[in-house]
């Protein structure tokens, strides 16, 4: 269910049910000359909208924001739009600050962006990584006052951590769209034979095929196709669908490692 289509009625219902809220995060970036620019947001977007079909979720308006970088190409008369990465924790702090207020606990944010390097973490995730730790020690500091872990009613705080109860720092959850346990399986790269096999399966209407593809990360690209795209579709698909299908707020860690 689309966020700003939802009636406050509707809203109550997600947060007492505790649906999944999703955030697509990505970025608008260059990728060669047969790629649209938001490839790294879309893949997330379209996938979203399919689950959406199978599980009650919340879906936030989409940020195509991030940091992208200018490492492929420069930005003018290509496309790419990069907003510094201590901008986006200022923003996704306060994003996430007005999520928990409003009564969210099962805040999930997937990226795709250079998330091959999703274990050490690049500058987009790791902003809104920063971002929501910062959120939630200042909403518990608020709602319990300084001191609050080292009281008597905090006893229990490691064994939470261990899956035994509600853990609150696995209220919002950052990971990429493509499982880590999937890396080594389907290879990333950047509008090369993955990320437009991807967009053929996900996104067609944003890849054209007639265009040239002359960079060397894009030479790969000639040989992508929609049968391999949609098998990397349906493993991500599956990953996706067991991060999600879970009122249980437990870190999907163990089911992409």
């Amino acid at each position: 269910m689309r966020y700003e289509l939802m009636f406050p009625e509707q809203i109550r219902k997600a947060i007492d049910e505790n649906w999944p809220v999703v955030l697509s995060l990505g970025v608008l970036e260059y990728h060669a000359e047969h790629c649209c620019v938001g490839v790294d947001t879309l893949l997330v977007v379209r996938a979203v909208e399919e689950l959406e079909k199978e599980i009650d979720m919340v879906i936030l308006p989409p940020f195509y924001y991030g940091a992208a970088s200018f490492a492929v190409d420069s930005p003018e008369r290509k496309g790419t739009i990069h907003v510094k990465s201590e901008v986006l924790n200022l923003f996704g702090k306060e994003l996430f600050s007005s999520l928990l207020r409003i009564g969210f606990r099962n805040v999930h944010c997937l990226y795709y962006h250079q998330s091959e390097n999703s274990v050490q973490g690049m500058p987009t995730d790791l902003s809104f990584k920063l971002a929501a730790r910062q959120a939630i020690f200042e909403f518990i500091e608020r709602e319990h006052g300084e001191g609050w872990w080292g009281r008597e009613g905090s006893s229990d705080y490691y064994e939470k951590h261990h899956g035994k109860g509600e853990n609150p720092f696995n209220w919002i959850q950052i990971y990429p769209f493509k499982a880590p346990c999937l890396q080594s399986v389907w290879k990333d790269d950047h509008a090369g034979l993955t990320e437009t096999s991807l967009m053929m399966a996900f996104c067609p209407e944003g890849v054209d095929m007639t265009k040239e593809r002359k960079q060397w990360y894009a030479k790969a690209a000639d040989d992508a196709n929609i049968e391999y795209g949609m098998r990397i579709k349906a493993d991500i698909m599956h990953e996706l669908r067991k991060a999600l299908d879970s009122k249980d707020n437990i870190y999907t860690e163990d089911l992409q490692s």
